[in-house]
């Protein structure tokens, strides 16, 4: 029965609704095209053009820094190009060979089999993609997508300056023609410098050249193609002067068509070898993604599913791996040439596709002539855009630990390999957070006249503490690691105010976690002020550290009658209790334990005619002096 113009839309079954939503969960990629808006179209398509003629000659020249032949890189790129397009989270990340895990790769390589041949190597190669997939899919499984957020962005920065000097490095021999040793830094950087005598200055001067025009066309040309217009002008060059004849070398045939797809031989595979470097480019792999991929859905408002990530990641090295090729990961270089043309989506990905289809059935004579020197300094151009010279600026105005950080990343990559170079960045992440959290910045609060709220009276010279009373704010969670810091600087806050304390109200908003250590600290500080005559009170405690701190007893040592809600009602209740309490008498608490069961004992007692009568009157006395009686209500106050 058709629907009349008045009446309800079909809503769909139940099951039909919950089945769309787990499709657009775990393929995202459909979910935007099925709500794809044609005024995206131009700048999607102009963009897929456009990252092709960027990414062709690329993607060839990482394959050469991953050690393999130049069309590897073309075959590494159709299939994680289609699958990123419909499982990736992000709209506009570019996915395929990139810098760092070509690096990762030749130097995966060079460890699991130094000698050896073509085959071998390209073998090896893919079954380490294959491997970054499976280690992906186990972090997508396993919900690991907490994993991105190690990485802070001096170690980012530090760590990708690090990766481009490596990048440059490596293809200096290309470059020059000159041999190099590229198991170390140390050792290239020495082969390069003993076998000078081997330059190939004709080779040099093409390279030179060919970099010279990419810097020149990205500072006043940035939209177009660059390193396509220098390959196609310097393989014109090569072939109308017929320079192969002087040395210059070319890639070479290109085979025809698709990649070969299958797996690849899995036997005398070491992979006790294989799998710790297969997770170390997965790791980077993965931060890649999911860094540049926020970086830009930030952009467009939109999010990235970090655990998504994973599972589109693994995908795109499945593809690489059964198609000959090498691990992949994302291109920020791409990513940001395609939005700067206006691409929207990834519908741009899949033009780029097309183009690269278009090149392995019809255009590998034009690629076969593209100079092998060309190609390398493409790579240097790349690893040029890697180092943000900006954002360097920025970091070392910002703090200078944090460009300290920065400095000691790219120094840890050069000086070790890129392995060693992760470990060294998540380890300097993990001790600089420590380093903050166990010595982190603390305030005595004070109020400015006619403004309300509480300052730091450090940062703000109107504000001025309550007469009396010490507010305090350790600025981090309280944890076994800086619970001695937390008591030894609160009170050093208190003993050292201006005017003599005698309430001491630490505000625990910056507190959200206090463990048992952290909780016996505070105990030890709240008997230590009480031996100086100070009250402990306790402001804005959120609910789980409430809930610590009263399984560890805290709460009922303090007294609930001093655990205020909010700083307002705390200050309230000690200036009530102070105009009560002269500032004059003395604060005087002395075992104060002790004074509690000598008043209450002699509580019955006649205020006369005993010995015993009048020193429990002056018991009494002094312990309501100290503050030491029932405080107001905290619902009343």
């Amino acid at each position: 029965m058709t629907a009349g113009a008045g009446s309800r839309p079909a809503q769909p079954a139940p099951g039909a609704e919950r089945g769309r939503l787990e499709g657009s969960r775990v393929l995202p990629g459909l979910r935007v095209l099925r709500h794809y808006q044609r005024r995206w179209l131009r700048g999607d398509l102009l963009a897929g053009v456009t990252v092709a003629a960027y990414l062709v000659p690329q993607v060839m020249a990482y394959a050469g820094v991953a050690g393999l032949p130049a069309v590897t890189g073309l075959w590494a790129i159709v299939g994680p190009l289609l699958l990123y397009a419909v499982l990736g989270s992000s709209r506009q990340l570019s996915v395929g060979p990139e810098s760092t895990t070509a690096l990762m790769t030749a130097t995966a390589i060079a460890t699991l089999a130094p000698d050896a041949g073509p085959g071998q190597r390209a073998t090896l190669a893919a079954v380490l993609a294959l491997t970054v997939a499976l280690i992906c899919f186990v972090g997508w499984a396993t919900g690991l997508g907490f994993l991105s957020e190690f990485f802070s962005t001096p170690v980012l920065l530090g760590y990708m300056s690090g990766i481009a000097a490596l990048m440059i490095l490596s293809q200096l021999g290309k470059v020059s023609r000159i041999a190099t040793d590229g198991r170390s830094t140390y050792l290239e950087v020495r082969s390069l410098l003993q076998n000078a005598g081997q330059l190939h200055w004709q080779t040099a001067v093409l390279a030179l050249a060919v970099l010279a025009a990419l810097l020149l066309l990205d500072r006043f040309l940035p939209r177009w193609p660059g390193p396509l217009l220098a390959m196609v002008a310097s393989a014109g060059i090569v072939a109308g002067w017929d320079l192969t004849a002087v040395g210059i070398r070319v890639v070479g045939a290109v085979p025809a068509g698709l990649p070969p797809f299958g797996p690849p031989d899995l036997s005398g595979i070491p992979w006790r070898e294989m799998v710790p470097v297969a997770v170390g480019v997965a790791l980077v792999g993965y931060t890649d993604n999911v860094l540049t991929g926020r970086s830009f859905a930030v952009r467009q408002g939109a999010e990235i599913d970090s655990d998504q990530e994973f599972l589109a990641l693994g995908a795109a090295n499945i593809a690489a791996g059964l198609s000959g090729g090498f691990p992949v990961s994302s291109s920020g270089s791409r990513t940001a040439l395609g939005a700067a043309m206006g691409g929207r989506t990834q519908v741009a990905s899949l033009v780029s596709l097309a183009c690269v289809l278009a090149t392995l059935f019809f255009l590998g004579p034009v690629i076969a002539s593209f100079p092998s020197a060309a190609l390398g300094a493409v790579v240097i151009f790349a690893a040029l855009k890697l180092i943000d010279l900006r954002e360097w600026r920025r970091v070392s105005r910002f703090r200078r630990s944090e460009l300290v950080l920065a400095v000691l990343t790219t120094a840890g990559v050069l000086a070790f390999d890129v392995l060693i170079g992760i470990a060294i960045a998540v380890g300097l992440s993990i001790i600089d957070l420590l380093r903050r959290l166990t010595a982190p910045a603390e305030a005595v609060l004070g109020r400015v006249p006619g403004t309300p709220g509480m300052y730091d009276t450090a940062d703000t010279p109107a504000a001025q503490p309550v007469p009396g009373l010490v507010v305090y704010r350790y600025d981090a969670p309280l944890f076994f690691a800086n619970s001695v810091d937390f008591r030894r600087r609160a009170l050093q806050a208190a003993l050292s105010a201006e005017t003599p304390t005698r309430w001491f109200l630490l505000n625990a908003e910056a507190n959200g976690e206090v463990d048992l250590t952290a909780g016996d600290e505070m105990e030890q500080l709240r008997r230590m002020l009480d031996e100086h005559g100070i009250r402990f009170a306790i402001a804005r405690l959120n609910e789980e550290a409430l809930a610590q701190l009263e399984r560890a007893g805290i709460i009922d040592a303090v007294g609930r009658d001093y655990v205020f809600p909010t700083l307002p009602t705390a200050i309230s209740a000690f200036e009530e209790w102070a105009a009560g309490h002269p500032a004059d008498e003395p604060a005087d608490a002395e075992s104060h334990d002790a004074e509690s069961h000598n008043a209450e004992s002699h509580a019955d007692e006649p205020d006369g005619g005993s010995a015993a009568g009048q020193p429990g009157r002056r018991r009494r006395r002094r312990r309501h002096r100290a503050g030491d009686v029932s405080g107001p209500d905290v619902t009343s106050s």
